[in-house]
């Protein structure tokens, strides 16, 4: 009789756990949809939404582009001489400067822009959001007719989204500049050949595709830290473990991008 208690309560826990895993996903996912019609839709960008979606780009991409783009070109240098060196090595030279293209420009770059942006901006949206959940800051917006989802959280994920978008372009097109030198030296008669390198990897499907991950990436540093500030009970001591539930999410979720874009391509 004990033990068949025992496993009862275990499997009570499982089931439970099970449940609130599943709510997690499904407010996830319904807040994504809602933050992607407002943001469709022309009668979001009023004067307010606008100026909250710019103090974001600046918050989280304008501030950081100095640092962000040095650490980007050191990391990009370093990948494409390792590429071009060990390309040498096995008599592959041919193969080296598309090979580092699509390494870094479509796969390294864009990821490393969403985990720099989430580490930098992810964590506290979501402490933000929560504490305002803790303190009914949301309700009484809502109470006074102000569209919280409007003017509170739909900026924030325009401004995510243009952020890693615009920091993923300017380390990508710092990445295409950095392998020219490498590969060809400084010399400008070799442009021809490397533009046709570059114009044979970047057709319109790996362009839409590229742009596509990236918005995805964007919306995704943004839209989880929200869905799950939101979801925080209303305790000052959840705040930390909503965070910290949201990181983990936004992690799984872009390793999850990351992967289905590489198998949509590969294979």
């Amino acid at each position: 009789m004990i033990q068949f208690q025992a496993i009862n309560e275990t499997l009570t826990r499982r089931g439970a756990a099970t449940l609130s895993w599943l709510r997690g996903w499904g407010s996830l996912i319904w807040f994504a949809y809602s933050a992607l019609v407002h943001a469709l839709s022309p009668a979001t960008y009023n004067s307010a939404t606008r100026s909250v979606i710019q103090k974001q780009i600046y918050f989280t991409a304008w501030q950081i582009l100095p640092g962000y783009t040095l650490f980007a070109a050191l990391l990009s240098f370093v990948i494409i001489q390792i590429v071009v060196s060990t390309a040498r090595d096995f008599g592959l030279s041919d193969f080296a400067l598309e090979t580092v293209i699509r390494v870094l420009v479509l796969e390294i770059l864009p990821l490393v822009t969403a985990l720099f942006v989430a580490l930098r901006s992810s964590a506290a949206i979501n402490t933000e959001v929560a504490l305002m959940n803790v303190h009914n800051e949301i309700k009484a917006l809502e109470d006074l007719g102000v569209d919280a989802m409007q003017l509170e959280f739909i900026p924030r994920v325009i401004g995510g989204t243009l952020s890693v978008l615009a920091l993923s372009t300017v380390s990508g097109l710092m990445a295409l500049i950095l392998a020219y030198v490498v590969v060809y030296g400084a010399h400008p008669w070799n442009f021809p050949a490397y533009t046709l390198v570059v114009s044979k990897i970047f057709d319109l499907g790996i362009l839409l595709g590229l742009g596509f991950k990236v918005v995805l990436f964007g919306m995704a540093v943004t839209v989880i830290p929200i869905s799950e500030g939101l979801r925080a009970p209303s305790k000052l001591f959840f705040v930390p473990i909503a965070v910290l539930r949201g990181m983990v999410r936004l992690f799984f979720v872009l390793m999850l991008i990351e992967v289905a874009s590489l198998a949509l391509k590969y294979i």
